[in-house]
């Protein structure tokens, strides 16, 4: 249940068309529901956690065999969620497919989609800036992510700091962005030149891409825990996800502060 399924609810309560009963039935099922599935619980599934934090729960199908992320994703629906699934394989997309016909497969970000949301605003902005063509999987897990969380998200691929002229060319992009996720792979630069051009905050995501000493991922990891540029926080290697969850939560508050702005007489004169 989100915050305007609780309202609809609320209204109906107030206007008589559902009894008090009913309503609390309905408020039962939170905060969680559990799954099984081949006869064993699988997940205790959280539809409260939109309500809470403004984002439905994502599936991690990393270590979930297709059948359990049919399961959880099933439940999901059922409930009138969004079924997003991170680091999805085909064969997840193909057993949801079985109980969601509309279901999506994002292969290179390995995003399993279902979203019957309709006509629903894009808030503010988001800037996903990847250093090279090898980093767009995870920039576009971050890029997809923001948007099914209701941002507008802007990329800007293969801009790494081996050919600096590429960002500094694209520079405007970052003029009305709430928020940036820079990611990059090999030593893991590219928040920090982007850190010091811009105002806002830098969301930098280290990749696993580089040879040898790249260490999978620490060695970027590294150089962006020690940027001397201020205004970087920094997420995990690979967690294209993480980043656009926090980059959301940002972008969110920076809209919100703007729309109270644009409504207090005070701000406009």
């Amino acid at each position: 249940m989100d915050a305007h399924a609780l309202s609809d609810l609320l209204r109906a309560v107030a206007a008589g068309e559902i009894g008090v009963d009913e309503a609390t039935g309905r408020l039962s099922d939170l905060p969680f529901s559990e799954v099984s599935a081949d006869g064993h619980l699988v997940a205790r599934v959280d539809h409260h956690r939109e309500l809470r934090t403004g984002y439905p729960e994502a599936i991690f199908c990393l270590g979930k065999t297709p059948q359990q992320v049919k399961a959880i994703a099933r439940d999901i629906l059922d409930h009138g969620g969004v079924v997003l699934g991170t680091r999805a394989t085909a064969a997840h997309y193909q057993a949801v497919a079985q109980v969601a016909m509309d279901a999506r497969y994002f292969e290179d970000p390995q995003i399993l989609l279902v979203d019957r949301r309709e006509n629903r605003p894009s808030i503010g902005h988001i800037v996903v800036a990847s250093a090279g063509t090898a980093d767009q999987g995870v920039a576009e897990e971050a890029a997809v992510c923001a948007e099914v969380m209701g941002d507008r998200v802007t990329r800007l691929f293969d801009v790494g700091v081996a050919g600096i002229h590429r960002l500094l060319a694209v520079r405007d992009v970052f003029g009305d962005a709430n928020a940036i996720i820079a990611v990059a792979g090999m030593e893991g630069a590219l928040p920090s030149i982007i850190a010091g051009l811009v105002k806002v905050p830098v969301i930098a995501v280290p990749t696993s891409v580089g040879y040898g000493a790249h260490f999978g991922g620490v060695a970027p990891l590294l150089t962006m825990l020690n940027s001397c540029a201020p205004g970087i926080g920094v997420v995990n290697i690979d967690n294209g996800y993480g980043a656009a969850a926090l980059a959301s939560r940002i972008n969110r508050a920076a809209a919100a502060c703007g729309a109270a702005g644009a409504d207090d007489p005070a701000a406009a004169e």
